[in-house]
């Protein structure tokens, strides 16, 4: 069963984003960030459970970008948080969950979407028609 997320899975969902122990202190902050992103209709994602246990999940942030040449929609859509339990895994969840974060943003005109992957799940989003970007350069100011 797919449902979507409620502002008491965003332990889960922390889990999800920092699934490493030795991450595990960022995990609470991010949580109060996911609960009130998700109550200001910033945060949209979708949960796959087999029976009660939450077995797979992924996330859209939405992220106000303003209209910009050729696309009038001001905001933009970010894939996040995509994760599946190791036992679950090759099932085609994280694919079916990400496809329903990709209906949430058309269904709000959200045209264009970005993500970060690894090397196990780019062909998963090449696959769904992600392609990548050699235009885009970061920087983290201190």
């Amino acid at each position: 069963m797919i449902r979507p997320v409620r502002p008491g899975d965003a332990p889960t969902i922390a889990q999800h984003r920092f699934p490493a122990e030795v991450d595990a202190a960022e995990r609470p902050m991010y949580a109060d960030w996911v609960a009130e992103a998700m109550q200001r209709g910033l945060y949209l994602g979708f949960l796959a459970l087999d029976g009660e246990e939450i077995v797979a999940g992924a996330g859209l942030t939405l992220l106000e970008w303003g209209p910009s040449r050729g696309d009038p929609q001001p905001f933009r859509g970010r894939i996040v948080n995509v994760w599946t339990h190791p036992d679950h895994r090759r099932r085609g969840l994280a694919r079916e969950l990400v496809e329903f974060c990709m209906d949430a943003a058309r269904e709000r005109g959200i045209t264009r979407l970005s993500l970060g992957t690894t090397s196990e799940a780019r062909h998963l989003y090449e696959s769904l028609g992600f392609t990548a970007s050699t235009a885009e350069m970061t920087i983290t100011l201190r």
